[in-house]
């Protein structure tokens, strides 16, 4: 096990990452050109074109395949990002990869890799498999790539850490390195991962005479991660890490990457843009972050979006101060965040002179895009042929696991009608993580017994990524894949003990997931709240009636709180059922920070679910599906309320018993616009 016994031992740890950067650097893969001879001196005012490429939250997406449907997806997939990747490639005679994260976990096949049959020490991860086959210049560690633990990430990305309960062994990983400037072990306090490093390449350029040359250049590294991490994964994680905000880190490690010469700097940063006031916890604090001296460009993941968006109109960019969302610049730095899933690639393009001796960024002539895996005609890109025969053996033995049956239904478990009150693919999930803490507090907790236990569960597939992503689950066989599909993270089951005041500021929060309807407003009114995530749409059942009021202001919502048909008093106490992302803080909900677990259960949510179907072996809609815990509170407006969903599923919600919705517009893209009755007869 690498060891740290003083802070000086950094700049050494810093090299020897540095070396892996060159090496990767100094042998091109296919498709890049290979380098000529350096020429001694480059003439002022001479000219070159450097493309940054970025991936990021592929979230091991590495074929276009879903696997809880058992069907190709070419709307996503690595394996035709790396077409993009070598078309850029082709494009430009000067090009850098790097990866922001969440990259080793996100699907069925990761979870087959981590939890279902572990890979060995002598083995290479196959998402790390496909993108050594593209010679990847180095890249960061995202949140997800916590969740599996810390001796699973140690060991999958070669790194041993000096860290409580990660064996010293050095393991096969990555043909490319990791950076991380604000991550630490808490047993020494030293960084986890190389805190920076610096590619040397060769830089092509022409001189202001039209000659041609070649430059040595160095392009220096820092990588970040969310610091909330230690609140989201803190089973894994509390007492082993400790982390610094983006801004903090950076000042501490600039100086040092600094004095190593680069030519520019890059930080490679998972985390989104903010610009609420800034914290050393901040989650997306990148807005800050470009705002250090030294920091000359950008590469940014975590939230699932496009920067820069220059067509969309309600882009969270659009508005954001000192944020150019049409040519991709934040505080004057180039930026850019590449999509998700392996829907697109992040390219700045920077635009480079030589001035004053050294290579300076013009940013007029620089700019930055997201290039999509779908093509203007609707259409996508071709895979790359190698990715999948990289990844064939994994890929045919995830789709054999997920195939295993465990029961049937008579009723389909679908999420379309989710936020409006379709619970069809809820409550199994609350009925298992219930069934499951009940049984363990009779036999292991007698101090709890006759306190009512509840269930939080949420719709994790939404419509976010397209009219594809929802859970859509036929009635029928049941196998793993469906259970998979209902319960995508592979988070471990934890109880929580509230009062009823804490229920009712969690249903409070919850929701959060709708915009406030003017009554009296007759234009269309949006329902959904495209800012409030999906998977933060608790629904909480278990002998639970409440109403959500959505003419109120967020925090003043919830109505008519009865449990087993009484009202809950403020100080009546309550067990409820959730994750450990959520029971440590996860998603912001109020009394909610890990101080409350009565039960952090070893075993993950999924797997409770599993087990669950199992034993009943027959699920039935009216005793599995149909316990609507909470309606809309009923409301005359004087014009349309909509949202939504994928187009044509209207008898999914007459079959989840849901009136007066109706859809009235087809997108012709898969989606649909719906409209719902706030007050339908009941």
């Amino acid at each position: 096990m690498t060891r740290f016994p003083s802070r000086d031992r950094l700049v050494p740890l810093s090299l020897l990452l540095a070396a892996a950067l060159t090496a990767c650097a100094s042998a091109p893969p296919a498709g890049k050109p290979a380098a000529a001879p350096a020429q001694a001196e480059v003439p002022e005012g001479a000219r070159a074109t450097l493309a940054l490429l970025e991936s990021t939250d592929v979230h091991s997406n590495i074929r276009s395949y879903d696997y809880y449907q058992l069907a190709d997806d070419p709307s996503l997939g690595f394996e035709r990002l790396a077409t993009l990747v070598r078309q850029a490639r082709a494009q430009y005679q000067n090009s850098l990869l790097f990866d922001a994260g969440d990259t080793i976990q996100g699907t069925a096949l990761a979870d087959y890799q981590a939890l279902v049959k572990p890979i060995g020490c002598d083995e290479e991860l196959a998402m790390y498999r496909a993108m050594d086959a593209l010679g990847y210049d180095g890249g960061t560690v995202g949140n997800h790539e916590f969740n599996y633990g810390l001796p699973f990430l140690a060991q999958v990305t070669k790194n041993p850490m000096n860290v409580d309960g990660v064996p010293a062994q050095k393991c096969k990983g990555p043909n490319f390195p990791l950076v991380l400037s604000n991550v630490f072990s808490a047993r020494d306090g030293q960084p986890i991962y190389a805190p920076f490093g610096w590619v040397d390449s060769k830089l092509k350029y022409r001189a202001a005479d039209g000659r041609s040359g070649e430059d040595d250049v160095r392009i220096g590294l820092l990588g970040f991660t969310p610091p909330p991490i230690l609140q989201w994964d803190k089973r894994n994680l509390e007492g082993k890490l400790t982390t610094k905000g983006l801004v903090e880190a950076a000042r501490e490690y600039l100086p040092r990457l600094r004095e190593r010469n680069p030519d520019l700097v890059v930080a490679i940063s998972h985390g989104g843009l903010d610009a609420s006031p800034y914290s050393d916890a901040m989650e997306n604090a990148n807005w800050y972050l470009a705002q250090e001296p030294g920091i000359d460009a950008l590469l940014l993941g975590h939230s699932h979006a496009a920067f820069p968006d220059p067509g969309n109109a309600k882009s969270r960019f659009a508005s954001m101060p000192e944020v150019d969302n049409q040519r991709g610049f934040v505080h004057g730095k180039p930026a850019v965040m590449g999509s998700f899933w392996g829907k697109g690639l992040g390219v700045i393009e920077l635009a480079l002179v030589r001035k004053d001796g050294r290579w300076q960024i013009d940013p007029a002539a620089t700019h930055s895009e997201v290039r999509s895996i779908k093509k203007a005609d609707g259409s996508f890109v071709e895979p790359d042929a190698e990715i999948a025969r990289l990844v064939d053996d994994v890929h045919q033995a995830t789709i054999r696991y997920v195939s295993t049956p465990i029961g049937d239904s008579d009723f389909a478990m679908t999420t379309y009608f989710a936020d409006v009150g379709d619970v069809s693919a809820l409550q199994p999930v609350n009925s298992a993580q219930r069934d499951y803490v009940e049984r363990y507090v009779a036999r292991n907790l007698p101090q709890y017994a006759g306190v009512p236990v509840l269930s939080a569960a949420a719709p994790f597939k939404g419509g976010f990524g397209g009219p594809a992503d929802y859970t859509d689950i036929p009635a029928g066989p049941l196998a793993i894949r469906n259970a998979a599909d209902l319960y995508l993270y592979p988070n471990t089951l934890t109880a929580v003990k509230i009062d009823g005041k804490g229920l009712k500021a969690w249903l409070e929060r919850s929701a959060g997931r709708f915009n406030r309807i003017d009554p009296a407003a007759t234009a269309p009114q949006e329902l959904i709240n495209r800012k409030f995530v999906g998977y933060n749409f608790d629904v909480l059942q278990g002998e639970l009636r409440y109403e959500i009021d959505v003419t109120q202001p967020e925090g003043s919502r919830i109505r008519g709180l009865r449990h087993r048909g009484k009202p809950v008093a403020d100080a009546q106490p309550f067990i409820v059922v959730t994750n450990n992302y959520r029971a440590s803080g996860g998603g912001h909900f109020p009394g909610l920070d890990g101080s409350n677990v009565v039960l952090s259960a070893p075993d993950a949510n999924r797997d409770a679910l599993i087990e669950w179907v199992k034993q009943r072996k027959h699920l039935v809609r009216k005793q599995d599906g149909a316990d609507r815990s909470w309606r809309f509170a009923p409301v005359k407006t004087a014009g349309p309320v909509v949202f939504t969903s994928a187009a044509g599923k209207l008898d999914l919600a007459k079959a989840a018993g849901l009136k007066g919705i109706r859809q009235i517009e087809d997108s012709g893209d898969g989606k649909a616009t719906y409209s719902i009755d706030l007050a339908p007869a009941r």
